[in-house]
């Protein structure tokens, strides 16, 4: 129960992001900005477009109509000017981003009454006034922020990144600096790495590496469980220790970039890849909205590449990216939040209160449930990248096909598992030192996967049982019973197919 209460927190808070229409706008900003800020010829009318589309919503004036029409006739001037090959000048794509939000910002001020820079703050949840004098400082702030931008090389991946945060600050702004900071010391401590010619020093820094990230994340989604753990083993003990918690809020998504920055300097150390030269892209890398705050658990070799080139459009790639978050759509509310709400949350809620074939429906549909919720979210993010030009890896392959546990583990969370076997299975020895060390490795890389999902001791069960599973299946399939028996079956299977042969033979005119 505690575990279904922690995943079903975990959604209470990926509602507000993913499954909105407050995401459809701002996703449709950054799409819009940002391929405009990749200076590519078409996407100068894509702010046009936007403005076009709310101005459609609003009452049929001739002003309305006369701002969209002008607004849209300047930006086919700054589309079809002269510029040198298919990349129009900075200024150009800056004056349609200006020219068209300007548009859409009166028009939303006239009709609605809704200050855009003030909503913009209520978004962000500032501790700030909300008036007519922030909103100008606000505006004199961006449009300084516009001019350092203008001289910026990298003015598309700033964007980026202050999107990413600015989706993140929409939790809470508060634990912004704690990714920053996180981001700045892996970054910082990846180049001491390289730079370090000393083997034991360069194993110091990965420790401190750990040290810091792991601290952190104990710290802020650990501390209490632990604390609680401890009490209730001294209370059992006859022992009546004082209450001690510490009360603060558990970011969001602190599991997912905690594990992709220390995947960065452990493939540092290890030298798989060099360290990142550029700040701002490795910040990027972090903090990149789409798979912050539930993956994909996306690799610094898979990722930066991607960040630090000049992205291309494709039609089939954005095509697939709306696909994609289409079907997660359809994933997540239609029917894992209905199997939730109908089914699933009313079983678990009062299991006295329904049959044993209805208690056992309502364990199929969290099955159900559980895989649409994840898999759909991780469709939508997988989606969302796509239109950004960025591919993340598979994360889902249709897990509840596997024909056994190892193979469900090769289809379920796919970056996730992968993480685990990479960074912490095989460091700990994996199968390269006896059948009783693979045991215990496996049973150690669940456990601690397990406690990764979530800070209760049912997940650590939940752990558990898949180490146990896991292990089971290896001991099998090394066996030589197991050997015999699959021998035996496929002698079986043989003499089955040769005796069905035979048995055709004697049916009428159904000869060879």
């Amino acid at each position: 129960m505690v575990a279904r209460r922690a995943q079903r927190g975990h959604r209470a808070v990926r509602l507000v992001l993913f499954n909105t229409l407050d995401y459809a706008r701002f996703l449709a900003f950054v799409f819009v900005v940002s391929w405009v800020l990749a200076r590519r010829r078409w996407a100068l009318l894509l702010p046009w477009f936007l403005l076009a589309g709310y101005s459609l919503s609003l009452p049929a004036t001739l002003t309305n109509g006369g701002i969209t029409v002008v607004a849209g006739l300047l930006s086919l001037r700054l589309c079809h000017q002269k510029h040198t090959g298919e990349t129009p000048p900075l200024p150009a794509a800056l004056a349609a981003v200006a020219l068209n939000f300007i548009a859409l910002g009166w028009l939303s001020y006239r009709h609605a009454a809704r200050d855009p820079l003030g909503l913009g703050l209520t978004a962000l949840k500032l501790p700030l006034p909300h008036g007519t004098v922030p909103s100008i400082v606000g505006a004199l702030v961006g449009f300084a922020l516009l001019l350092l931008l203008v001289r910026a090389r990298k003015i598309r991946l700033i964007f980026i990144l202050l999107a990413s945060y600015v989706f993140y600050a929409h939790w809470d702004w508060r634990f912004l600096p704690l990714i920053f900071f996180s981001s700045s010391i892996d970054w910082l401590l990846g180049h001491a790495i390289y730079k370090e010619q000393d083997p034991g020093k360069k194993k110091r820094w990965l420790v401190l590496t750990a040290a810091v990230n792991l601290g952190v994340l104990g710290v802020f989604k650990y501390f209490n469980f632990g604390i609680d753990t401890a009490r209730a083993l001294l209370e059992s003990l006859g022992m009546h220790p004082s209450p001690i918690a510490l009360r603060i809020a558990l970011p969001v998504g602190i599991s997912f970039f905690t594990f992709e920055s220390m995947s960065y300097v452990i493939d540092v150390y290890r030298g798989d890849i060099k360290p990142q030269k550029s700040y701002l892209e490795y910040l990027a890398f972090v903090a990149f909205f789409p798979h912050l705050v539930a993956g994909p658990i996306v690799r610094p070799r898979d990722l930066l590449p991607q960040l630090a080139n000049q992205p291309r459009w494709s039609a089939l790639e954005g095509s697939e990216g709306l696909f994609l978050i289409g079907v997660g759509l359809v994933k997540k509310v239609c029917i894992g939040d209905y199997l939730a709400l109908n089914l699933v949350d009313r079983v678990f809620d009062a299991p006295m209160h329904y049959s044993s074939l209805e208690c056992y429906a309502g364990v199929l549909g969290y099955a159900v449930q559980i895989y649409c919720d994840f898999s759909g979210y991780t469709d939508m993010a997988i989606g969302s990248a796509l239109l950004l030009g960025v591919r993340f890896p598979l994360n889902f392959d249709s897990p509840y096909k596997a024909p056994d546990i190892q193979d469900f583990w090769r289809r379920w969370h796919i970056s996730l598992s992968t993480w685990l076997r990479d960074y912490l299975y095989i460091p700990l020895g994996g199968n390269r030192k006896g059948e009783a060390r693979t045991y215990i490795n496996l049973m150690l890389t669940m456990l601690l996967g397990g406690l990764w999902h979530g800070a209760a001791w049912t997940f650590v069960v939940w752990g558990g049982l898949h180490g146990g599973a896991l292990a089971v299946h290896r001991a099998w399939h090394s066996s030589p019973v197991q050997k015999a028996f699959v021998n035996a079956a496929r002698e079986r299977h043989a003499y089955w197919v040769w005796e069905d042969g035979e048995s055709k033979k004697r049916l009428p005119g159904k000869g060879w």
